[in-house]
């Protein structure tokens, strides 16, 4: 919020046009989810199951494919955010500097997050690609 102060925007305008850059259930819940998908697919595996294949091209793409479209929103957020913004029609949130308010935002988040990320993406990347090779090869 500081950041949008520095702007000379009021911090209210997100808040008046139902914006928020907050974290909700869903940055758990979804990870959660996939461990929990990811976890059954891979024991379905052990015990030799005849659909194990089937499941790991399913679930390992879709896992793949998801975490892509993550590091593509994080990499293209300015432009989104702007266009955000702009379809708001206000015209004081149509003042807001987004990169540095959400560089602002991002440095907001303890430093262990970023770390995080690069885990992240590095056990989804590589894990799945070692699945769909290993399901490849039988």
């Amino acid at each position: 919020m500081a950041e949008l102060r520095r702007q000379n925007v009021r911090p209210e305008v997100l808040e008046e046009n139902k914006l928020r850059f907050d974290a909700g259930g869903h940055e758990t819940a979804a990870p959660v989810a996939v461990a929990v998908v990811m976890t059954a697919t891979a024991a379905v595996n052990f015990a030799g199951a005849d659909l194990a294949q089937l499941l790991t091209w399913i679930f390992s793409s879709l896992v793949l494919l998801m975490n892509a479209v993550i590091v593509y929103s994080n990499l293209t957020a300015v432009k989104s955010v702007e266009a955000a913004f702009r379809r708001k029609d206000d015209p004081e949130l149509a003042r807001v500097e987004v990169e540095p308010f959400l560089q602002a935002a991002e440095g907001a988040f303890p430093h262990w997050v970023r770390a995080q990320t690069y885990l992240r993406n590095t056990v989804v990347f590589g894990g799945s690609a070692v699945a769909l090779v290993a399901v490849s090869l039988i």
